[in-house]
C-alpha cells in the first residue's frame, strides 16, 4: 500500500555483484581515542515503523515491541500508516484500517477510537512514543470522483474499490477532516496525559509525491494548513511535521514546494521527513525459483541512500527557518517492499542473515558522518522493519522476528546500538569508505572495515563498533579479515572487556535454523535450540586487561561480520 510500490516512485540502483575474484581485505588498522569526544552520540536507529497497524496489538506485536523496548536505551517512535483508514481492523500485509471516523444518516461525524486505543496503548506499555501518521481518507470522506476516477471491478480477493485505492484521494471536506484531527488529539490528551504527549509527532500523510495522494500540492498544502490549525488548538504544543516524500526526484521538488509553502503561510514545521529506499529489485518479482541465477543477483544500495538523503538535506537548508529543525527519515530501508521475501524473489535473502544487522551498522554510522556536512541533521532514520503475520520460518520479509516470534539477526543490531554510549569518540580506520563526496560513490560501497566508538558518562565504560561489510550479500567471506584495534586515552588501571558478535556463527537465529535442516515445522525441542541462539551473543569470554593509557586487541572478522567491545573499568 505504500514504500514506493510502482515502479516509477524510485530511482532503480541495485547494487550488481561484485567481481568475487576480486582480492579481499587482509590487514586493517583501527584508532580509537577516547579522550577526543566529538560530542553527544545521536540515535537515529530509535524508530521503526510499518504498514500493517492491526497487527501492532496482536500477541505477537505486542511481544515484539515489549521485546525493543527491553532492551532499547531510549524510547523509539513508532510509526504505523493507516489510522484514519476505514476497515474492519483485521490485518493484511501491506494494509490496515483504525476506522475512527463515521457519519450517521444526517453527515454528522462521529468517532470510534477501539483500534486507536489498542494501537497506541501497545506502543506506550512497551515504553515506546507513537509518530501519528495523519492518514488516509476515511470511507465517508473520499470524494464522488474517486468513484470515477478509480474504476474497480468486482474481485475476490479485493473487498472494494475503497481498498483498492479510493483512500488516496483528498477529503472532500477539509472541516470534517480537521475536525477529526482535532478529535484524535484530544482523546489521545485525555487517555495518556501531557507527560506522555509531549512525546508524540503529528505528520499528515505519507508519500504524498506519489500515488498515495491523488490531489496537487496545492491541496495538501491547504490540507496541512488545516490539519497543523487543528492541531495545536487541541494542544499548542504539538510536535507537526511532514510531509514525508520518496526520496526520488519528484519527492525532492515536492519537499521544496512544501516548505516554500508552509514558509509562506507562516506554518510551523517542527520536523521534517522524507524517505530513502536503497534497491528496487529488478525485476522486482520474479516469480522464479527460489535462488537467483548470477545476472539476477543483485543487492541494496547505500550510495543511492546515502545521495538521497544529501539531497533531501540540501533542499531543507534552502529555508533558513527550517534548517535547524529535527530531520526524520521515516522509511530508511535496504530494499522495498517489507511485506515480500524470497519465494518472490531470492534477493531479498539477506533479510534473514547476517548481511541486513551489518548492513544497518554501516548505514547509521554513515548518516551520522553525512550529518557532519550538513547544517540540516538527521535526527531519526527509521526502519520499516516490525512482524508479519502468518509468514513461514524465514520468509524473508523485512522483520524483527519470524514465524513463532523468533528473532531474526537484524534485532541484534539494535541490541548493539543500545550499548553504545552516549557521548561519541574519535575513531578512524584505514579501510573505512570516503563519503565525503557522495557523486563519486557509484552503486555499491566496495568492501570495508569501519568503526564507530563511544564514551559513557555515567561509568565511562567505552564501546566500539566494528565491521566488515560490502554493498554485496553474495561476496560472503569466510577468510578473516586481521583488525590490529588500538584504544588509546583510557585511564590507566584494570578494565573488563566484553566482546560482542554477530556473523554467520553468532547472534544468528537463522543460522541455527538452517542447521536444522529447514524445518516448517520445528519440534519444541528444534524451537528451543534456534531461540536459545537468537540474542546477541558473546564472541569470548569477558577478559580482565590491565592497561597503561592504551590497549591493543586484535580481530578476526568474517565478511560480512559485526564486533562490540565494550571495555568497563574494574571495581
Amino acid at each position: 500500500m505504500t514504500e514506493n510500490s510502482s515502479p516509477s516512485a524510485v530511482q532503480q540502483l541495485p547494487y550488481a555483484p561484485s567481481d568475487p575474484d576480486a582480492p579481499r581485505l587482509q590487514q586493517v588498522h583501527v584508532t580509537v581515542d577516547a579522550a577526543q569526544e566529538l560530542g553527544a552520540l545521536d540515535r537515529p536507529w530509535a524508530s521503526l515503523g510499518y504498514d500493517e497497524i492491526n497487527w501492532t496489538y496482536t500477541p505477537q506485536g505486542r511481544r515484539t515491541l515489549r521485546t525493543i523496548g527491553g532492551f532499547a536505551e531510549t524510547p523509539y517512535h513508532v510509526r504505523p500508516h493507516n489510522i484514519f483508514n476505514s476497515g474492519t481492523g483485521f490485518g493484511l500485509p501491506h494494509w490496515g484500517s483504525g476506522n475512527v471516523y463515521h457519519e450517521d444518516a444526517d453527515g454528522k461525524p462521529f468517532y470510534d477510537f477501539t483500534i486507536a486505543d489498542l494501537t497506541y496503548d501497545a506502543i506506550v506499555e512497551a515504553g515506546h512514543h507513537p509518530l501519528v501518521e495523519l492518514a488516509f481518507t476515511p470511507l465517508a470522506l473520499v470524494p464522488e470522483e474517486a468513484r470515477t476516477d478509480f474504476p474497480f471491478g468486482d474481485s475476490p480477493s479485493q473487498y472494494s474499490g475503497y481498498e483498492a485505492g479510493w483512500w488516496t484521494y483528498p477529503p472532500k471536506d477539509y472541516a470534517k477532516w480537521g475536525g477529526l484531527v482535532a478529535a484524535l488529539v484530544e482523546h489521545a490528551l485525555e487517555r495518556y496525559g501531557a507527560d506522555e504527549v509531549q512525546h508524540w509527532l503529528w505528520e499528515l500523510w505519507n508519500e504524498p509525491d506519489i500515488s498515495y495522494w491523488k490531489g496537487t500540492p496545492e491541496q495538501f498544502h491547504e490540507l496541512y494548513d488545516v490539519t497543523v490549525k487543528s492541531i495545536r488548538e487541541v494542544y499548542p504544543e504539538a510536535k507537526v511535521g511532514g510531509p514525508a516524500v520518496t526520496g526520488g526526484d519528484r519527492g525532492a521538488e515536492f519537499l521544496r514546494g512544501f516548505l516554500q509553502a508552509c514558509a509562506d503561510r507562516d506554518l510551523p514545521v517542527d520536523f521534517v521527513s522524507f524517505h530513502t529506499k536503497g534497491s528496487h529489485f529488478t525485476p522486482w518479482r520474479t516469480y522464479g525459483p527460489i535462488g537467483a541465477p548470477a545476472s539476477l543477483q543483485q543487492s541494496p544500495s547505500t550510495p543511492k541512500m546515502l545521495r538521497e538523503i544529501d539531497r533531501a538535506l540540501a533542499v531543507i537548508e534552502e529555508f533558513q527557518r527550517y534548517a535547524g529543525q529535527p530531520v526524520i527519515v521515516d522509511e530508511c530501508d535496504a530494499s522495498v517492499p517489507a511485506h515480500w521475501g524470497i519465494y518472490d524473489n531470492s534477493n531479498f535473502a539477506y533479510r534473514n542473515n547476517e548481511y541486513y544487522p551489518v548492513f544497518q551498522a554501516k548505514l547509521m554510522k554513515k548518516v551520522l558522518d553525512l550529518n557532519e556536512q550538513h547544517t540540516a541533521k538527521v535526527h531519526e532514520a527509521t526502519t520499516w522493519s516490525f512482524q508479519i503475520e502468518g509468514e513461514r520460518y524465514f520468509e524473508g520479509t523485512r522483520s524483527f522476528v519470524t514465524a513463532a516470534g523468533v528473532e531474526k539477526p537484524l534485532m541484534n543490531a539494535y541490541r548493539a546500538f543500545a550499548l553504545l554510549g552516549d557521548r561519541r569518540i574519535a575513531a578512524s580506520s584505514d579501510s573505512s569508505a570516503d563519503i565525503s563526496d557522495i557523486s563519486a560513490l557509484g552503486n555499491g560501497l566496495a568492501e570495508e572495515v569501519d568503526v564507530l566508538a563511544s564514551r559513557a558518562s555515567a561509568d565511562g565504560s567505552v564501546a566500539v563498533l566494528v565491521w566488515r561489510h560490502t554493498d554485496d550479500q553474495y561476496a560472503a567471506d569466510t577468510t578473516t579479515a586481521r583488525v590490529d584495534l588500538e584504544v588509546n586515552g583510557l585511564d590507566s588501571g584494570d578494565w573488563t572487556v566484553q566482546h560482542y558478535r554477530i556473523d554467520h556463527s553468532h547472534s544468528n537465529s537463522h543460522t541455527v535454523w538452517q542447521d536444522l535442516g529447514e524445518p516448517q515445522d520445528p519440534t519444541p525441542e528444534q524451537l528451543a535450540t534456534i531461540t536459545d541462539r537468537q540474542g546477541l551473543e558473546r564472541f569470548a569470554a569477558d577478559a580482565a586487561v590491565t592497561v597503561d593509557g592504551s590497549l591493543s586487541l586484535t580481530l578476526d572478522l568474517p565478511l560480512p561480520s559485526l564486533s562490540l567491545l565494550v571495555l568497563t573499568r574494574a571495581v
